[in-house]
């Protein structure tokens, strides 16, 4: 997501640190090349037009003249007004009732009934609670069929009444949550192709009769500046209190979530960041303008770990390394558990200084991961304890038996060697390269 804005951005600002100081000409200069890459990004033009002369005012201030290191404050600039226009602050989740009711609502197409499984999953993850879905899209064609499967696949219950009224679900619904002590009721709603009376009047009725804590509307991003009228449709007859931006993964402008709370005052409070039922992220405006800027993420990065490690494991590991005994099986289970966070290329753009070190377009074939996988699983215990032993006609076996070659065995044997040389030198607090 981002990408194009992400790097057009980072090289005007890099042009930026390489003046001596800021001067009006050369502030034009740049401004103009990030109000073109905002406008290029889908970005509103009414949006672009007052973060740019907000960025200019502010960089032609007295303190940025001053400054012993201006470029440095203009990038801190840019990020201040960054992280202003995506909403300032992380809107979090409102779950004080008893049990938390949450209805989602948008139009057809959006992505709305995967989104509430991912949400209710995020929530079972998040806060250790039994989350609730609820059928009320009578009209989709396997809208109850759709989430029932993903009921299934996240071992979630569903409560589904078939083809009932759905203000009677409803209803039905939250007396069956609290009787069997339920914490949050995800309602999914219906949809149209596009907002009309009949739609409107329906959610309306629901949010009257159940009123629940959060009003949120899936917007697809891959819509663009229509997405804000959509916002400002529902917003003018429900109480919004979030939008959940799905598919941003698919669109490296994503200009729509540049746009939108600066526009609606209506928060972002998810985006969904892959297919996966795993894939939606809480939305958080400094991380986020970060990222936008080439800073990486680390708060993202560390929460994914969490998520992803055994903390045991890798303390056991940890020590291993630190006392010279890392071998093939920890190296094995080290990388079950990384892949566990998601691909590497997105891991690594939430590195600090990725794009500087030209890795933010790096490409990992995960048939080279499953290679390496299959390498070591086809070596026996001793071998991955001890793999000094493994000799030509060990290799040859390892080779058949993974499907790989045996160029590809001494390629893996090397770069571990060489990794344990590496491992050494920092436990040693005296980190040299080891060829």
């Amino acid at each position: 997501m981002f990408e194009s804005l992400s790097d057009r951005l980072q090289s005007a600002i890099h042009k930026m640190k390489g003046y001596g100081k800021i001067t009006e000409d050369n502030i034009n200069e740049v401004m103009k090349e990030i109000r073109l890459s905002l406008l290029e990004a889908d970005v509103n033009y009414k949006v672009v037009k007052e973060f740019t002369n907000t960025v200019k005012e502010k960089a032609l201030g007295q303190d940025v003249q001053t400054s012993i290191n201006p470029g440095d404050l203009f990038v801190k600039i840019v990020n201040d007004e960054l992280t202003e226009l995506l909403g300032g602050e992380s809107a979090p989740l409102n779950l004080t009732g008893n049990p938390a009711t949450l209805m989602l609502v948008g139009l057809q197409g959006s992505g709305k009934t995967t989104t509430i499984g991912k949400l209710a999953n995020f929530l079972r993850k998040k806060h250790s609670k039994k989350p609730l879905l609820v059928a009320c899209d009578i009209y989709r064609p396997a809208a109850i069929d759709q989430l029932k499967q993903l009921g299934k696949q996240l071992n979630i219950e569903v409560y589904e009444e078939g083809k009932k009224d759905p203000l009677e679900i409803c209803e039905n619904a939250l007396k069956y949550a609290k009787e069997n002590k339920f914490d949050y009721v995800l309602i999914d709603t219906a949809g149209r192709l596009h907002i009309d009376e009949d739609l409107m009047e329906e959610v309306s009725k629901i949010n009257e009769k159940v009123k629940p804590q959060e009003v949120l509307l899936v917007i697809d991003s891959m819509m663009g500046q229509d997405a804000i009228n959509v916002i400002t449709g529902f917003n003018e007859r429900l109480p919004l209190t979030g939008v959940i931006l799905t598919k941003l993964d698919g669109d490296t402008r994503g200009g729509v979530a540049l746009s939108v709370r600066h526009l609606t005052n209506v928060p972002i409070k998810f985006i969904g960041t892959s297919e996966k039922l795993d894939g939606l992220n809480s939305f958080d405006p400094s991380r986020m303008a970060g990222r936008i800027l080439g800073m990486g993420d680390v708060v993202s990065l560390v929460e994914k770990a969490q998520d992803a490690i055994d903390e045991k494991e890798a303390e056991r590991t940890a020590k291993r390394m630190q006392s010279g005994k890392f071998d093939l099986d920890d190296f094995l289970r080290t990388l079950k558990q990384i892949k566990k966070m998601g691909p590497l290329e997105s891991l690594i753009k939430l590195i600090p200084g990725a794009s500087k070190l030209g890795l933010n377009n790096i490409q990992i074939d995960p048939k080279k991961m499953a290679h390496i996988e299959a390498i070591v699983l086809s070596m026996t215990m001793e071998e991955r304890h001890n793999p000094e032993i493994i000799k030509a006609s060990r290799k040859t076996r390892i080779a058949k038996g993974s499907g790989t070659s045996v160029q590809e065995v001494n390629q893996l044997l090397s770069q571990f060697d060489q990794m344990k040389k590496m491992m050494k030198s920092f436990s040693n607090g005296k980190f040299k390269m080891p060829f």
